[in-house]
């Protein structure tokens, strides 16, 4: 069966699918929701809740990263963003804010490119995650591989617990002609702390970075709410398919390499409960969130939210976009819900959709019958 289609005589392509091109089908017998364990474990670390948070300055800062662990997800603090360029923020965060919704979006953009032309300092990435550990959570900080061979050391030496390499593409092998690229087998190798990487958006990129050692892979390029690089580079990934493409690469990398588990993480595009539920049906084991905890009153972004995309200093591909604000971080992950459009509560329609559908746990969960629905 070929899954192909023509577009015109000279090209065909693969049909692939998006979050809300699918949907999840009871088949079983229900559960009570109480029943139900949504905990995830990545290496010797584990988690209450399958939950990470995207490295972005309007989502995590050192005090929402901690809050977020206390909660049992994990925080990823951007190791290149606010935080470790300023002693205190807080003004360039206001900046931000301050901005009217209705400014052209090339002041926007153009402010972002100034504030964040300021040097990344060594000393803030020690302080900052040595606030993150003081507090007894796990500590995570992500680099792009840009970044990497420039500040790894540092981010080692202060003590992260999980190193994240977050890019909008990330390859095992990187091609350069001007500088040398990043070897992510030989420096995935020579550390002592997990690594997750990508982003990857399908079966033979994902295979590769698994066979780098990678603890686990990002899938999708991250930002949904706020990237605009389909606009501006012609790049997407519609994240249904992505998913089940790396998850596939997940198991034939298990049989190749004698039972190893790569876990394979959805990133980007996860505005809503229900996504976050279809990308662990579609064979996620957990989801990097932005936008969704961008809404948390404790989010640095105060209800907007931007991504590295929006303020590169050649081709910026990302806006500031307000998403406004649910509640407390707590209630957007567990409620008690106010909010219909699945904008809070998020573990809890977790729970219920995994009970309603009869699986105790997120392995179990992702063999979850689906269905794509048709588009009106």
């Amino acid at each position: 069966m070929t899954y192909e289609i023509e577009i015109g005589r000279g090209k065909r392509g693969r049909r692939a699918y998006g979050l809300d091109d699918i949907a999840i089908i009871p088949n079983r017998r229900t559960r009570d929701p109480q029943d139900v364990s949504v905990s995830w474990q990545i290496d010797a670390y584990k988690f209450d809740m399958p939950v990470i948070a995207a490295p972005m300055d309007s989502v995590m800062s050192p005090t929402t990263a901690i809050r977020l662990g206390e909660l049992g997800g994990l925080g990823v603090l951007d190791l290149e963003g606010l935080w470790t360029r300023f002693e205190d923020p807080q003004a360039q965060l206001d900046r931000i804010a301050e901005l009217q919704q209705e400014s052209p979006s090339e002041l926007v953009t153009r402010t972002l490119q100034e504030i964040y032309q300021a040097p990344i300092q060594a000393e803030l990435i020690t302080q900052r995650l040595a606030e993150i550990r003081a507090a007894g959570v796990t500590v995570a900080g992500s680099l792009t591989p840009q970044r990497t061979q420039e500040f790894y050391k540092t981010v080692v030496a202060a003590g992260v617990d999980i190193f994240v390499i977050r890019g909008t593409t990330v390859s095992a092998e990187h091609v350069s002609k001007t500088t040398e690229p990043l070897n992510l087998k030989q420096f995935i190798y020579e550390l002592d702390v997990p690594v997750i990487v990508g982003g990857a958006a399908g079966y033979t990129p994902a295979l590769h970075l698994m066979r780098t050692g990678a603890a686990g892979v990002l899938v999708g390029f991250g930002g949904g709410a706020t990237t605009t690089t389909r606009r501006a580079l012609g790049i997407h990934s519609p994240l249904a398919s992505a998913i089940s493409d790396v998850a596939a690469a997940r198991r034939d990398y298990l049989d190749e390499s004698g039972g190893r588990y790569v876990h394979v993480i959805a990133d980007g595009g996860m505005g809503t409960s229900g996504d976050i539920v279809k990308a662990i049906a579609m064979g996620a084991d957990a989801v990097m969130l932005g936008s969704a905890l961008a809404r948390a009153e404790e989010a640095p972004g105060k209800g907007w939210h931007w991504g590295a995309e929006a303020h590169h200093p050649e081709i910026p591909r990302g806006d500031r976009v307000q998403m406004g604000t649910v509640g407390p971080m707590e209630e957007v992950l567990f409620g008690p819900g106010h909010h219909t459009d699945g904008t809070s509560n998020l573990i809890g329609a977790l729970r219920r959709s995994m009970a309603t559908t009869g699986y105790s746990d997120l392995k179990e969960f992702q063999r979850v019958d689906v269905v794509v629905r048709p588009r009106h």
